[in-house]
């Protein structure tokens, strides 16, 4: 019995973000009157972006199988898991695709679910996704975590009958964002619906204002009375709204159009729009010039900027993918000698000649090789017999003791005489 087992009791059910709409944080209209869910979010081309950053980012990254030796490392290609990880997790998708969903899943839902199809001896042969929306997480009668898993429709193969299907924990691999209570992640997008709201609204409203022509809306004023109002309004429609703008209108009869809509410039409505891409962008902690803003963004800080996104935006999200992979692949046995561990190496190096400098200094300091340089500029390995392994330093550094050696030397040499 695992030693977690008695401290949680039936009513200890993870708090699971789908079940009920009375709590704010979940999908739903906003104060803004725009409703906000995951297909909505999604259109919001700020929101689209920052979720194809972040889950490109996690996809392009390589994943590998280690395992411990006396000297540190080393990768483990024959590894089961390792071809799963690395290329392919299952028949229909690469190792790319693969992280790309689950990684959008979590900043989208705030969970990523993934079925663990084994075979009879417990190895891990196959991981495919399940929609977060459809999976609900549970305890059984014995206080086990559970998954529930409402299938109605041929999404996933591994699966051949329909409603819901409860799943142990060991035969899925869960990756949760922030949450309340540690087993159950709750949704950005939820959570920050009225942000996000605003901007739809904005988008709304912009629309609405070029679909109405050149002018906004205003009052058509007559100095008699109209007899068919209705016809007049139609008539200015069809000829100066919709597809017509910059047209130049001709009034009839003495009329006179008064405009009566605020201005964009006094609505402050393009800095609104401004505004909520830094909100949406903030949100995901991603920087603004990898969505494409470069207002802020200069030739000298665009490269720190760059290494900030890798070390406090992808790194959280790197430790929570290797601790979930950790948790859920590998057998009791393995936890001690394996690990799974992505490579950032690659993202965090600077220019060329930033490299070329560093690499240069610990070559003649004596803490790389030639081959571990080679290695991180991924070229291939010079054979031991050609001193590839070789750790070497410049003669002309000696330790401060032996600094005045060769005057003793000499004295001896005078006193033999």
């Amino acid at each position: 019995m695992s030693i977690f087992s008695g401290l949680f009791k039936s009513r200890d059910k993870p708090k699971d973000s789908y079940d009920s709409p009375s709590y704010s944080y979940f999908f739903g209209r906003t104060h803004s009157g725009k409703r906000v869910n995951d297909r909505t979010a999604l259109q919001h081309i700020i929101v689209y972006a920052c979720v194809r950053v972040l889950s490109e980012a996690i996809a392009q990254l390589p994943l590998h199988v280690y395992k411990y030796t006396d000297n540190g490392k080393e990768r483990v290609t024959k590894h089961p898991l390792y071809f799963l990880l690395h290329d392919q997790p299952n028949p229909e998708m690469t190792s790319f695709i693969f992280r790309e969903t689950l990684m959008g899943h979590i900043l989208i839902y705030g969970n990523a679910f993934a079925q663990i199809i084994r075979n009879g001896r417990g190895d891990v042969i196959g991981l495919y996704p399940l929609p977060p929306d459809k999976v609900k997480v549970d305890r059984d009668d014995k206080n086990r975590l559970v998954y529930i898993y409402s299938r109605y429709d041929e999404a996933n193969p591994n699966m051949k009958v329909q409603g819901d299907i409860v799943l142990r924990a060991e035969d899925v691999l869960h990756i949760p964002g922030l949450g309340f209570d540690g087993l159950v992640g709750y949704s950005p997008i939820a959570l920050a619906k009225n942000a996000i709201g605003i901007s739809l609204a904005c988008e709304e409203y912009g629309s609405a204002f070029f679909a109405n022509g050149a002018s906004p809306s205003g009052v058509l004023e007559h100095p008699g009375v109209i007899k068919d109002p209705e016809r007049v309004r139609n008539a200015w429609q069809r000829a100066y709204g919709s597809g017509n703008a910059h047209k130049t209108a001709i009034l009839e009869e003495g009329m006179k159009y008064t405009p009566i809509s605020i201005p964009n410039n006094e609505a402050q409505f393009l800095e609104t729009r401004k505004f909520q891409i830094e909100e949406i962008a903030r949100l995901y902690r991603v920087p603004l010039h990898m969505i494409g803003d470069l207002e802020h963004s200069t030739f000298s800080n665009i490269e720190q900027q760059s290494l900030e996104f890798v070390k406090y935006t992808l790194d959280p999200w790197i430790v929570r993918w290797e601790q979930s992979l950790h948790k859920a692949l590998l057998g009791e046995s393995e936890k001690g000698e394996y690990f799974i561990k992505f490579n950032v190496e690659g993202l965090l190096r600077g220019d060329y000649a930033s490299r070329m400098q560093g690499y240069s200094t610990a070559r003649q300091n004596g803490w790389m090789s030639a081959n571990d340089i080679r290695e991180l500029e991924d070229m291939n390995m010079i054979p031991d017999e050609l001193g590839g392994n070789l750790y070497l330093v410049n003669g002309s550094f000696t330790k401060l003791q032996d600094a005045g050696a060769f005057t003793k030397s000499d004295k001896k040499e005078d006193n033999s005489k």
